[in-house]
């Protein structure tokens, strides 16, 4: 790999004699890692060999993901590159919180957060552009998150929507990509030795949005994917100057992690800075990361509070309609609680908000809770998203294990199933390890399958 010269000199200007192991790394293979997904059933992932655990957290292995393994298509494992992971850990949800992730895509974090918050509270995961916003809200779909509402929107707007609401913010920022190097040596090309101050302006001026979503007491965590002092530890200081309201809170550093301190001396000798926390890939597996954590003061007795939001109200339904999704439930899935006063229709798709949800009518959102299903006529259809979702306990006896039948490859390639099993007819929540895969639809014998067609191979 052809490092840039100006990359190389600024290194070795700033690292001393530190910069040959550092420079070194970077041109050796990167470790990949994932994590396990709590929110599924604990089932020994098939396509992996569980080795070393990632030394912070409680889900991180090393390793590498198959992409069309079975394991990644129920959502037990996460593919992440294991210093981001620790991202996760200082951001450390507690079921009940709202946490918003603000530059999400493609979603390591936002699942991540998702599995510390185990269904309750909020997740809101956003991403300004469609494209990859999409790309998040299939995999909040395939990790099977409840409780997630996934936007596309500029931060300055989500501000003006939700000011001062988010217990915790996380802003993962858009950097320079100097920790995607091994990754993806088409970072070099866009690198150039300004190119790191422009994406400190950059950050800059999404923080000045961030600030706004947090709440008296609540937290921000910045992290990057990049070694630049100018979009790390500068970027900090500039925060914490113009926003004393926030003050740098420690993170703590693992024994034996290889996790370092932030340099003080690389932002004007502000001493709090040894309080973030730097990856570098020298010191540990992984591509290197930076992470702060900052807490905002509470409001001073003379300042009012913000007026929160308004809850989002559920849809009004035919009664016809509750009653096709209602017998739906009854036969396939009668251990799922449906609760009727958080249901909201997007066209003819149905899905179960989150609970506490805010008003989402001045914001532009992909997946609003887990989505049920499609109303159609006279029938309704269940949504990948629920197969996903549900523990299959709660399908009772219209439950199809592929393992134990040996139809897996048959179903993921989409062809109908013949049985002798006994099934009422209806949805069946076709399994595989142990959790949910897809739906097939039993009649006459037969399941018709409804794995989507742009996952089957």
């Amino acid at each position: 790999m052809d490092l840039p010269q100006a990359f190389i000199d600024k290194y070795q200007d700033l690292l001393g004699s530190a910069s040959g192991p550092f420079l070194q790394v970077l041109q050796e293979p990167g470790q990949k890692g994932f994590r396990i997904n709590p929110l599924k059933a604990q089932q020994t992932p098939r396509d992996l060999l569980l080795t070393k655990k990632v030394p912070y957290g409680q889900w991180g292995y090393f390793g590498q993901v198959a992409g069309k393994g079975i394991d990644h298509l129920t959502g037990l494992v996460y593919s992440q590159e294991p210093s981001a992971q620790f991202v996760g850990e200082v951001v450390n949800a507690k079921p009940g919180e709202k946490i918003l992730d603000l530059a999400a895509a493609p979603g390591g974090k936002s699942t991540h957060i998702a599995s510390q918050l185990n269904g309750q509270g909020l997740l809101w995961t956003n991403e300004i552009f469609f494209a990859r916003a999409k790309i998040l809200s299939e995999n909040i779909e395939r990790f099977g998150v409840k409780n997630a509402v996934v936007s596309s929107m500029d931060a300055s707007d989500l501000a003006k929507a939700l000011p001062a609401y988010f217990d915790k913010v996380l802003l993962d920022a858009p950097c320079s990509g100097e920790g995607m190097f091994r990754k993806d040596h088409d970072a070099i090309q866009y690198w150039s030795a300004y190119y790191p101050t422009e994406c400190a302006i950059r950050s800059h001026e999404i923080l000045e949005s961030a600030v706004k979503l947090v709440r008296p007491g609540g937290e921000l965590i910045y992290s990057t994917c990049t070694f630049a002092p100018e979009e790390d530890e500068q970027t900090i200081a500039w925060l914490v100057k113009h926003y004393p309201e926030f003050t740098i809170e420690a993170i703590d550093r693992p024994a034996g992690s290889g996790i370092q301190a932030g340099r003080p001396e690389w932002a004007d000798g502000n001493p709090d800075l040894a309080k973030t926390a730097r990856l570098w890939p020298q010191d540990l597996p992984g591509e290197g990361h930076f992470v702060a954590r900052l807490k905002k003061a509470e409001l001073a007795e003379d300042e009012s509070p913000v007026k929160a939001p308004k809850a989002q109200k559920p849809s009004k339904m035919s009664q016809a309609d509750v009653t096709l999704m209602e017998h739906f439930f009854q036969e396939s899935l009668p251990g799922f609680d449906l609760d009727e006063s958080r249901l909201r229709t997007f066209g003819d798709r149905v899905f179960l908000l989150p609970v506490d949800c805010p008003d989402l009518s001045k914001t532009k959102v992909l997946r609003a809770g887990l989505c049920l299903g499609t109303l159609k006529k006279n029938r309704f259809e269940p949504d990948h998203a629920l197969a996903l979702a549900v523990n299959p306990s709660q399908a009772g006896k219209q439950v199809y294990d592929l393992d134990a039948h040996d139809d897996l490859a048959t179903y993921i390639h989409g062809d109908v199933i013949n049985t002798k099993d006994d099934l009422q007819k209806g949805f069946v929540l076709m399994t595989a390890n142990g959790n949910g895969l897809g739906w097939a639809k039993f009649v006459n014998g037969q399941l018709k399958n409804f794995f989507p067609k742009g996952l089957r191979y």
